[in-house]
């Protein structure tokens, strides 16, 4: 867990600086996602929440949530991973949202994905999915690698945005 909490520093200074906030829904994570978030100093300031939805049970727990939204849907894609990034985003008013789905393992999923694929997602003023494929049937070292994962996205999504956002304002310095 420690190793978890420089990529959550980054996204705790980069969401601060910009006074925004974050929501998480993860599945095979198993709750680190939100863990290292929430172990840096002053997350309130930044992280609104989050689940734990490991199944489409838990997902129609939310608010305003049912079946026919997930129409075509498979659980453990990047579509899947958007739709709870969106979903936790949108239900618990944050800036951003965070979704991550897949197999920790040690078998695959009734899905057919092996162990150790999970997708990610981050919602927010851009949007931007990747899959991991670990290769391992190892549980618990897969919930590490998917929680190292999604921490880099999120931090990598909004520190793009930043940079995105400064230059469209025309604040960035430019060489002359």
């Amino acid at each position: 867990m420690r190793d978890l909490i420089p990529h959550a520093e980054k996204i705790a200074a980069l969401l601060k600086a910009r006074g925004e906030t974050i929501a998480v829904a993860e599945s095979s994570a198993g709750g680190l996602i939100n863990a290292a978030l929430l172990a840096v100093p002053g997350a309130s300031a930044y992280c609104v929440g989050g689940a734990v939805i490991y199944t489409r049970k838990a997902l129609f727990g939310l608010r305003d949530m049912h079946a026919d939204m997930l129409q075509g849907m498979t659980p453990s894609t990047e579509a899947y991973a958007l739709f709870k990034a969106r979903a936790i985003r949108e239900r618990f008013l944050a800036d951003w949202g965070l979704g991550e789905t897949g197999t920790a393992g040690p078998t695959g999923s009734r899905y057919g994905y092996p162990a150790g694929h999970a997708c990610f997602a981050v919602a927010g003023r851009t949007e931007r999915t990747a899959t991991l494929e670990t290769g391992s049937d190892d549980r618990v070292a897969n919930m590490h690698a998917f929680a190292v994962a999604a921490l880099q996205l999120v931090a990598e999504s909004i520190d793009r945005d930043r940079i995105s956002t400064t230059e469209t304002s025309g604040t960035k310095s430019r060489p002359s």
